[in-house]
């Protein structure tokens, strides 16, 4: 029994294409809105690793629904004040982790947390077990917004290390941003774990 695809490929296309500019738009406008505020910030996470990959092959990029921030814990008052301005809700939501609470914006009231602005607080760790993460003036500007360094992004992903921060790591190997002398750039067990992404290519 052959069962009809539920909803037309004009319109299937049509919300792909949707759901990236939405990431694309909400990106900016936070980042927009942060530069305006004087609030210092980095863009981390999926975008962060898209756009580096982007910078060698546009057909490697990975999409991603994450917008991921980085802020000081003491820029947390004037963000908050500014993006609430802007018209985000601010909101702390149980993580599906270990990390207790997590601080997000949505787009607004009715919004889903999923397509929320998720807040990483710089120099601090996630979880008890991980590693700090970077400091927002290990950041380059890209004209539309602030980005992590490659290299702050891959500590940061090395010392996550979870399932997905292994595949943003092979994202940034497949392209060569991250090769056989960057092992040498870290401590243990950084240093290790960044040799088994490059020694598994494959996952």
């Amino acid at each position: 029994m052959t069962t009809a695809f539920p909803t037309p490929s004009t319109l299937l296309w049509q919300r792909m294409g949707n759901a990236i500019d939405s990431v694309r738009n909400r990106l900016l406008n936070v980042a927009r809105t942060l530069t305006l505020a004087n609030v210092p910030y980095a863009v981390v996470g999926g975008n962060a690793v898209a756009a580096w990959v982007a910078t060698v092959d546009e057909a490697a990029v990975r999409n991603t629904r994450d917008v991921d921030i980085l802020l000081r814990r003491s820029d947390m008052p004037l963000a908050t004040a500014a993006l609430e301005a802007a018209g985000f809700v601010h909101r702390r939501v149980a993580s599906l982790g270990k990390a207790g609470h997590l601080d997000v914006f949505l787009d607004g009231p009715d919004a889903k947390v999923r397509d929320a602005v998720h807040v990483l607080f710089a120099r601090e760790k996630p979880l008890p077990e991980s590693f700090p993460n970077a400091d927002v003036t290990e950041s380059e500007d890209t004209q539309d917004f602030r980005i992590i360094s490659v290299e702050a992004l891959v500590r940061m992903k090395l010392g996550a290390w979870r399932d997905k921060d292994r595949m943003h790591l092979r994202d940034l190997a497949s392209v060569g941003i991250v090769d056989a002398t960057w092992p040498a750039k870290f401590e243990q067990p950084l240093s290790e774990r960044m040799q088994h992404i490059l020694d598994t290519p494959e996952g």
